[in-house]
């Protein structure tokens, strides 16, 4: 119980950061440029060269296709997250597997080009690196039961029949 709350207040902090963040910051990837703000655009530049992000300068397509998944689906699951954690909802776990698996398979596609294509330093990957870490506690969180009790998957339920005389 203690484990869940602990897991759920993490996921939440986690969820608000990407719910404030993923518009603002990768939106600028796909969205017209326009319709941010100099400050926010003056950010986003700053971070790609201070940290050689090859990613956020260069926009290759396969990323630019990642940032279109992430802010038509992760997104919306952010947001219904924060909701379902919030409000102790039972279908939290079912969005947040789904969040997971997403991002997870989202970040196997990015970490893999960070190693192999010998432009992601050190620094680039351990920024990227904690969004797959999420991603597991996601998937592994959607993946464990509600309720702490054991069932007893040996014996079966007796069954209503009549006995005979």
């Amino acid at each position: 119980m203690f484990l869940q709350k602990l897991t759920n207040g993490l996921l939440f902090i986690y969820f608000l950061f990407i719910t404030i963040v993923a518009p603002l910051f990768d939106g600028q990837t796909i969205l017209p440029i326009e319709f941010f703000p100099k400050l926010l655009i003056d950010l986003k530049s700053n971070y790609a060269q201070e940290n050689n992000d090859y990613l956020i300068s260069e926009k290759p397509h396969f990323f630019v296709g990642l940032v279109w998944v992430e802010l038509l689906l992760q997104w919306p699951l952010c947001m219904a997250n924060l909701y379902g954690i919030l409000n102790k909802k039972s279908w939290v776990k079912k969005t947040c597997l789904i969040y997971g698996v997403s991002t997870a398979t989202g970040m196997v596609a990015i970490l893999s080009e960070l190693y192999n294509s010998g432009k992601g330093s050190p620094r680039v990957v351990s920024i990227y690196a904690p969004f797959m870490a999420f991603a597991i506690i996601c998937i592994l969180n959607g993946l464990t039961t509600k309720s702490s009790s054991t069932v007893n998957l040996t014996t079966r339920p007796a069954m209503g029949r009549k006995k005979r005389a």
